[in-house]
């Protein structure tokens, strides 16, 4: 059985203890309480238009205007690293002349 990617309605960044973070939730008002209950500044969360995966709303921010500062770093960041995770795990299908489906799955060998 597959595991589908978790969808969520509310992403942005927040700051605790000087380091900024994505922040991704489906109740805006739930995570803001969390987030100041835990030290967090700088909370600076949106709803999405529609529930989108983690790389699908981090696109979002940054198509947004969340590019400056330590949000647009955070973002860019999270950004690359689920851009990295998602190519690793793409998956292509090819069509053999007997019209047999044959998936494979393409694993690069990390980085240090």
């Amino acid at each position: 059985m597959a595991q589908t990617e978790k969808l969520f309605t509310v992403a942005g960044t927040a700051t605790q203890n000087g380091v900024t973070k994505a922040r991704f939730a489906n109740d805006l008002v739930a995570r803001i309480k969390i987030l100041n209950k835990a030290g967090c500044t700088d909370i600076n969360l949106i709803e999405l238009p529609e529930p989108m995966t983690k790389l699908q709303a981090l696109q979002h921010l940054q198509s947004i205007g969340i590019t400056a500062g330590d949000a647009g770093y955070a973002v860019a960041n999270k950004l690359a690293e689920k851009t990295k995770i998602a190519k690793k795990a793409e998956i292509r299908v090819a069509v053999t002349p007997s019209k047999a489906v044959k998936a494979t799955a393409k694993a690069e060998p990390t980085e240090a």
